[in-house]
């Protein structure tokens, strides 16, 4: 039986998506099966508003609504107790970034050496507010303390990455995707991490089966 396709949409930026990522992992022990790990860069101005807070935590643009910072405060509030409890650092960003780079270092590290090491490394450090995920030196970095030769990353971005890119995030909207974590299994969308137990119910059911992948 060809095991099933399980994919995994995640995003830098999403403190619920870094936790999520240790899911996948118990996913592939209990179950014998490969989680297909996939960007999704989230454009979180369009349903959050922008923001961008100095060094005293005050925002100095000033686009969001009380609605939209209610929800903020609550997600960072929510994910820092889970981090907490994991023994992990998560400090919220001062601004949104685009983590379109890291997303485009990801791809090219999955094609060119270690995937892991820089995957974790960049969660990490950026949660810790250590690391610029726009930063073509800080993401090059990452990529080489995790063995790969980033000779031609650069060139690789521009003309094959961002496209590569666009095409995942055009795949993952016609399955539904709209948010992270995410995973798709059998053409069908769980979104969130409070949704795992209905991944795993669906795996098991699969499996028990002996179903064809699709």
């Amino acid at each position: 039986m060809t095991p099933p396709r399980v994919q995994h949409y995640f995003d830098y930026k999403s403190p619920y998506a870094w936790l999520a990522q240790l899911a996948n992992d118990n996913l592939e022990r209990e179950f014998g099966i490969e989680v297909q790990r996939l960007p999704y860069t989230l454009d979180i101005p369009s349903y959050l508003g922008r923001a961008e807070l100095d060094a005293n935590g005050q925002d100095v643009i000033g686009l969001r609504n009380a609605h939209q910072w209610r929800r903020v405060r609550y997600s960072y509030l929510d994910c820092r107790r889970e981090a907490n409890r994991r023994g992990l650092v998560l400090r919220g960003p001062r601004r949104i970034f685009d983590s379109s780079l890291a997303h485009l270092g990801f791809l090219y590290a999955e094609r060119h050496g270690d995937w892991r090491a820089y995957h974790d490394e960049v969660y990490t450090r950026f949660w810790q507010r250590a690391l610029d995920l726009e930063e073509a030196s800080a993401i090059d970095a990452v990529l080489r303390r995790a063995g790969v030769d980033t000779t031609d990353f650069s060139a690789w971005c521009a003309y094959e990455g961002r496209p590569q890119l666009a095409s995942l995030r055009d795949a993952a909207e016609r399955s539904g995707v709209f948010g992270v974590p995410s995973w798709v299994l059998d053409g069908e969308l769980y979104w969130g991490a409070e949704r795992l137990d209905r991944v795993r119910e669906h795996l098991t059911r699969r499996l028990a089966a002996g179903a064809p992948a699709r």
